[in-house]
């Protein structure tokens, strides 16, 4: 199977897989080469695969979807951070996150800032009409 997580602005994962576990709202759910074609929706947590050698690799995963069609699996999500074992995933999606968060905060204070001044000139020109 062809394997594709893809966030807004990259492609996070492109391998041949033989093994994807990941977790829809319902559970957790397996898929190998001659599953069915379906689509669901992942919860936030960690999408688990196998690639051809056997090595297993581990992705985290914000909400998104995941769409099997065919031989490809493609997940679309707005965050996705890959490591090797669980341990090193947890530290880099606790920095990663935490630094995207941040980043967050500041554009919507700068949002709120904007859009505060937009309505004092509409005030303000309403009270000079």
């Amino acid at each position: 199977m062809r394997l594709k997580v893809l966030i807004p602005t990259d492609i996070v994962i492109d391998a041949t897989v033989t093994k994807i576990v990941a977790e829809a709202e319902n559970g957790w759910f397996c898929l190998e080469p001659r599953h069915i074609d379906f689509v669901t929706a992942l919860v936030p947590g960690v999408l688990y695969f196998v690639d051809e050698s056997g090595r297993e690799f581990f992705t985290a995963v914000d909400e998104g979807t995941l769409v099997k069609c065919g031989a490809t699996v493609r997940v679309s999500t707005g965050r996705a951070v890959c490591g090797d074992d669980l341990e090193s995933l947890e530290s880099t999606v606790a920095s990663e996150f935490r630094a995207l968060d941040d980043a967050e905060r500041v554009a919507r204070s700068a949002l709120a800032r904007l859009e505060a001044g937009v309505v004092r000139r509409f005030l303000r020109s309403e009270e000079s009409a």
